[in-house]
């Protein structure tokens, strides 16, 4: 039978009979009985503020995040846990701390006689760095946290993560041509270099996950090769979550980006998405005369930087999507651009001090730069700010700066109207639709955002059908009355 009394620290040994001493003990026992009162009744439990603790995905060998949860004792008096322990041991590579306490190897992993004061909490950290099981998939790691207390009684906290084996490369080099290896994960830390010369080539479906402050250095070329439905994806490695409604994917600067040094011509972007990082393309100086980079039915999105900086280069995008970012969206440094239906939205949300939509300048650093060429057609320019785009070049500058049937996030006195043609002008102080209404969703508190147009949005069959493009973004084919930007509104008609 289970003696279910009350225990106390507090005994005193003599016996006194003197009425004024046992009126002393008498309140004495009753100073010390709310810490040092312990039951041991199987009624007597304890309560966990959650009965799951999740680390979502992570990949095998590298460290993960840590999570927690408290332990409440919400019982008058004090419990003890006479054994707190990770059921599988060292197994399956989860790591406890107790209250301050860790659970190792030395202690076997568990800790002794953890006191839980009545109306008194207790707070447990987790965290996770599984071993490789030589699969090509992620496989679920379980293990449970054991409380056995001392009335015999035992309560668990299930652990579980997925956990993924991927390749871990730190400072690789590609001196010659490669084609990915996309039979496992890949993640980079440090810089993934391509050497002049060589060319690294990333196949369809490919997804790169960088480390923090990992970069891509091209000397050579690069070739981001995706496809419609089966995309390229550059990202970080943060595969869990910093807050229950925002996954660390979801957070800029999660890795440094790509630099396509002065030697780097020829490189090629298509169906991919680049997010997340510090500055995700930069374009080194360059011979205008060749052509330094092809964007197109791509994604650059949610940067803590620069969306594509260009200093001096011919590039060229089409169908793309460049959004939020700490600095400009697309900052151009001399050099030639054409831009066709592609959007550029810049809300950006962590800083309301973000940069302009497209920025345009004839010098770098106070350098002169050739005179830039920019030619925007069938595109989208908006935001949050009043002005998105950003000119600073001198009166006295000629330069071959176009607008052709675009919607404008300006003021219509901010350009040359004769070098802007057929264009919608979205003026902050005479129109009835913010920016974020041409979209379908732009939710900067929660973070989600879907820039594929809103039925009310202007751009729609605003494009100029000569020179627009035959597909979107999504490589889907636009109607009759191609829209701007670089998503086509499915139209009801059209809709099975």
């Amino acid at each position: 039978m289970t003696d279910n009394r009350k225990k106390h620290i507090c005994r005193p040994s003599l016996r006194h009979t003197a009425s004024a001493v046992l009126a002393g003990m008498a309140l004495m026992l009753c100073a010390c009985s709310d810490y040092e009162t312990f039951t041991t009744s199987p009624y007597d439990r304890l309560t966990f503020s959650a009965d799951t603790i999740s680390l979502d995905t992570v990949f095998s060998q590298v460290p993960s995040s840590t999570r927690t949860f408290w332990v409440y004792n919400k019982n008058k008096d004090a419990v003890r846990c006479t054994n707190i322990k990770l059921g599988k041991g060292n197994q399956t590579g989860f790591r406890v701390n107790v209250n301050g306490i860790s659970l190792g190897e030395s202690q076997g992993y568990q800790i002794f006689d953890e006191d839980i004061f009545g109306g008194d909490s207790i707070r447990v950290y987790v965290e996770l760095t599984s071993p490789a099981n030589g699969g090509k998939e992620p496989f679920l790691v379980k293990d449970n946290l054991v409380f056995t207390l001392e009335s015999g009684e035992r309560q668990s906290i299930e652990l579980k993560a997925w956990s993924w084996d991927a390749n871990l490369l730190t400072n690789p080099v590609i001196e010659n041509d490669m084609v990915l290896d996309t039979s496992s994960p890949t993640v980079i830390y440090g810089s993934l270099t391509v050497k002049e010369g060589a060319c690294l080539t990333l196949p369809p479906g490919a997804t790169l996950y960088m480390h923090d402050k990992a970069v891509i250095d091209v000397f050579g070329r690069l070739i981001c090769n995706g496809e419609k439905d089966n995309e390229v994806t550059i990202r970080g490695d943060r595969l869990d979550r910093m807050f229950d409604y925002l996954p660390y994917d979801g957070v800029s600067g999660q890795w440094g980006g790509i630099l396509l040094h002065e030697s780097s011509y020829g490189n090629v972007i298509r169906f991919t998405d680049i997010h997340a990082a510090t500055d995700a393309i930069v374009c080194d100086s360059a011979d205008t005369a060749r052509q330094k980079l092809t964007l197109s039915h791509s994604t650059v999105h949610n940067n803590k930087g620069y969306g594509i900086k260009a200093d001096n280069c011919r590039l060229t995008i089409e169908n793309s999507l460049i959004s939020n970012t700490l600095s400009d969206c697309v900052a151009l440094y001399g050099g030639i651009a054409t831009i066709n239906n592609t959007t550029i939205a810049q809300f950006y949300p962590f800083d309301a001090n973000r940069g302009f939509g497209l920025s345009l300048t004839d010098r770098m650093n106070g350098t002169p730069r050739a005179v830039p060429s920019l030619h925007v057609t069938n595109s989208i320019l908006t935001g949050y700010g009043e002005n998105c785009l950003g000119i600073s070049i001198p009166d006295s500058v000629e330069t071959d700066c176009r607008f052709d049937h675009c919607l404008l996030r300006i003021q219509k006195t901010y350009v040359d109207t004769t070098k802007v043609t057929a264009c919608i002008y979205e003026e902050a102080g005479d129109t009835t639709s913010a920016g974020w209404k041409n979209f379908a969703k732009v939710d900067t508190a929660l973070l989600q955002y879907d820039f594929s147009l809103s039925e009310t949005s202007a751009a729609i069959d605003a494009a100029d059908k000569a020179t627009s493009l035959p597909d979107d973004r999504k490589g889907e084919p636009r109607d009759d009355k191609p829209d701007m930007g670089c998503f086509e509104l499915k139209k009801e008609s059209e809709k099975q």
